[in-house]
Parts: structure tokens; sequence; C-alpha cells
């Protein structure tokens, strides 16, 4: 993997494709979703469609998106959406869409020492037992300080853990993406940038490439990536079942191995 990250230069395309191998299955589709997501760079797009929707449709989404022409910027809905929509409509109504950019970190991305932050990749610190911010269920956090759940660094003020950036879906061999959560009443510090940058500063050894992404509404988070200096690639659009329920909140390591 170290040569091949050292010689290799992808594509924002390409890089695409990296981010979605985190997220597919074996068949590479997207497990328990009816609905498809395109990922638009300034050089092409890619479509990976959900379990839900039968080979056929599958079939012709990929044709359509195949077939559809470039939108004229990434942030704006490229016409394969439309043609996505039409193809799923019959089968996943109703559905709702999403959109949002995708960064990925180049090598300079450092942290700025604003705050005392936790490392995963240092001694363990058990004090952190019992300071579980409360958006984790207990057995998750505990999972999450065992190193079970991926990299992660926290940041520390007053006796809480005010800030989080972890690894929110399955790392493959070749890529990682973050995600990142601040305490309402400490945003605006640049907090979530620190402990963003620690956790690629924890990842870069492993020399995968490492992503950062938000929805087009997330301001705040597109703050963070600004202030890094994260490199945008494209944006990718999701157009799904909009069941009307929460969604699974659990981290996905959990719900694929404990049910």
């Amino acid at each position: 993997m170290t040569e091949s990250r050292a010689s290799w230069r992808p594509t924002d395309l390409e890089l695409l494709g990296l981010q979605a191998e985190m997220v597919v299955d074996d068949r590479r589709r997207l497990a328990g979703v009816c609905g498809a997501t395109i990922g638009v760079a300034p050089n092409g797009q890619i479509v990976v469609v959900g379990s839900e929707v039968s080979d056929r449709l599958a079939d012709e989404i990929r044709e359509a998106v195949a077939n559809a022409p470039l939108a004229s910027a990434p942030d704006i809905e490229p016409p394969a959406l439309a043609a996505c929509r039409a193809i799923l409509e019959p089968a996943c109504a109703p559905l709702t869409v999403r959109g949002g950019p995708y960064y990925v970190f180049d090598p300079g991305v450092r942290s700025e020492g604003c705050g005392p932050v936790v490392r995963s990749d240092a001694p363990p610190d058990e004090r952190l037992r019992r300071l579980n911010p409360g958006n984790w269920r207990p057995g998750e956090w505990d999972d999450l300080l065992d190193r079970d759940l991926g990299p992660w660094a926290m940041l520390l003020l007053d006796d809480r853990v005010v800030s989080i950036c972890h690894t929110p879906r399955p790392m493959t061999e070749r890529a990682a993406e973050c995600g990142v959560w601040t305490d309402p009443a400490y945003r605006g510090r640049g907090y979530a940038a620190e402990v963003t940058a620690t956790w690629a500063d924890i990842l870069r050894p492993s020399r995968r490439f490492l992503f950062y992404s938000t929805d087009a509404a997330n301001l705040s988070s597109q703050r963070v990536a600004a202030r890094l200096e994260l490199r945008p690639i494209g944006w990718t659009w999701k157009v799904m079942r909009d069941t009307g329920r929460l969604s699974d909140s659990r981290h996905p390591l959990r719900r694929s191995s404990r049910g």
C-alpha cells in the first residue's frame, strides 16, 4: 500500500471511487438502501446503487449516469440525478435528495495546538470512561475508547469532551473517512479543526487517502474544511427512499457485528 500511494496520483473521480469502496457491500451495492448515490467530480461521475433496487433498474441507472452530461459545476444538480429519480420513483417513492461536498486531506494538514487533545494512538486515558458527552450509547462509547471503532481524537476542556473526530465507517486498505462533532456551547473556537487534523495525523503513517464530507446546508462543517485547507474533489448526490424514520445511528461496525 505504501508504494502504491507514493507512486499513484489519482484523479478526483478516482478518489470518489476510493471513497465509495468504504460504503458498499460484497455486491458493490449500498446495503439496505432503495436509491443511489452519484459522485460528481470535474472529470466525470460515478454511481453506486442501493441493494434494494432490482438488478434491472440498477443496470438502467448505471447506463443513465454513464450517458448523462456533466453539470456545469459539481455543486449544481447533475442531469444524471433527474434520470435516476425517474427510474427510481416507481420502486422507491417517496424519494428524498441530499447533496454535499467531498474533500481529501493533503499531506500538509497539521493541528494548530489550540487545546488539549487525547489521541487513540496514545496510552489509554481511563478518565474518558466517565466523560461520554451523551450522544454515544454506553457500550458504543466503551468500544470507541477500546479502539474497536477506528482511530479518534478528542479535545477536553472543563473536564468535558467538547469535540470528537472519529472514524464513522469501516476503513479500507486505501481509504478512511472522518466524522466530527463539537458541543454546541464550544463551537466557533477551532476545536473541530483541531481534532480533525489530529485524526489525520494518527492515520497519516498508514498512507491511506483520507476523506471529509458534509451536507450542502452545513456551513459550519464547510468552514472546518476551509480552515484546514482540505482539497475539494467533488460532490455526492444521494437520491433514496424517504422512510420517515430516524436512521440507525449505531456505528457501522457495531451494526454489522452485533445485529
